[in-house]
């Protein structure tokens, strides 16, 4: 499997959008979770659903390689700013510390 082209959509989409958010539609709690926390912040994420995206399977193996952590799943996945937050552990854990509304300012994805 080329992980190339799939790297370059990831880059891309992270690079170009204050807030990514890439998800599966469905019956996923973690990704409604994810969803559902950033929008009642008043963020509108981009929002990628793998299971929809023709090339789901092999962004979700990049994704997998920049979690890093193989005892964790990697969707849903964040990234504020060009950068990799993280999944659904990192995005309360930053949420509840106080780290995530000011990332979400220095990004442009919150004016307040």
């Amino acid at each position: 499997m080329n992980l190339e082209y799939p790297y370059e959509i990831v880059k891309q989409l992270a690079s170009s959008n204050a807030v990514v958010l890439f998800s599966t539609s469905g019956n996923d709690c973690m990704c409604t979770a994810a969803k559902r926390l950033l929008l009642g912040l008043g963020v509108a994420p981009i929002t990628i659903e793998l299971d929809h995206h023709v090339a789901g399977p092999d962004i979700q193996a990049v994704l997998s390689r920049l979690a890093a952590d193989g005892s964790r799943e990697p969707i849903p996945a964040v990234f504020v700013g060009g950068k990799f937050l993280g999944g659904i552990e990192t995005l309360i854990a930053s949420h509840i510390n106080g780290t995530l509304i000011p990332l979400l300012k220095d990004a442009g994805a919150l004016w307040l």
